[in-house]
């Protein structure tokens, strides 16, 4: 039997052999062209863009550092403020980081009249999430005001703006009355100071009341001797 001999390919016209040519040529070029347009896309996506916005920036916080609230007060001061007190040196309230916070206590007993003081220093650091220093201490001295002013036990309240003393100060004059230990109820005069200088904010509360016969202390003077712990503790701040 006789095989049949394999038809021959057609030839392709010259026409179709220069496309294909050039064809071949072009490919490489294209893929070359499209790596490197993969790279400039990844080289603008690792650069920040122009349009991005900047990381907000606060002010540094001035104080960097608390005095130690028991030694911010001069033992002559404590014995004017807290006549008839054992510890003219103060006891420590609260615990932890006392460059963050701290406060001293002082309480005495002269005869009838009662005495009680306690100074609380605080500082805050600027933060560029929630606002500089000074902004986050101002925002302190409120909560501070109205820690007095939203107690329903906290009776004639008066409130005022105090000058010469930080960046700023208020004053919180107001009544209330406390339980002694044989459930007697006594009435109390007390005073609350906020001062704030920079990012450090000051707190005096000073109570004062009369046993037996002794009469509860006037408003004015609680609100002059508050004022002398403040001034006195402001100086402290370094």
């Amino acid at each position: 039997m006789h095989r049949n001999a394999p038809r021959n390919a057609p030839r392709r016209s010259k026409t179709v052999r220069n496309t294909l040519a050039c064809a071949a040529v072009a490919l490489p070029v294209l893929l070359v062209a499209g790596c490197s347009s993969d790279s400039d896309q990844d080289k603008e996506s690792d650069s920040p863009s122009a349009s991005a916005s900047k990381s907000p920036t606060v002010a540094p916080a001035k104080f960097k550092e608390l005095p130690d609230s028991c030694k911010s007060l001069g033992k002559k001061t404590v014995k004017d403020l807290v006549a008839g007190t054992k510890n003219a040196s103060g006891k420590r309230v609260g615990s932890g980081d006392t460059n963050d916070s701290n406060s001293c206590l002082w309480s005495g007993l002269d005869k009838y009249d009662y005495r009680q003081l306690t100074l609380s220093l605080k500082r805050f650091d600027s933060d560029p999430a929630i606002g500089s220093g000074d902004k986050r201490a101002a925002d302190y001295v409120k909560l501070q005001a109205d820690e007095k002013t939203s107690n329903k036990d906290n009776r004639n309240i008066k409130e005022s703006e105090v000058s010469g003393i930080g960046d700023q100060a208020s004053s919180l004059g107001y009544e209330t009355k406390k339980t002694d230990t044989k459930g007697k109820a006594e009435e109390y005069r007390a005073e609350r100071l906020i001062a704030r200088t920079a990012n450090v904010v000051i707190t005096v509360d000073y109570e004062g009341a009369g046993f037996e016969s002794a009469k509860k202390p006037s408003a004015d003077e609680m609100k002059k001797k508050a004022e002398k712990a403040a001034k006195e503790a402001v100086t402290q701040i370094k």
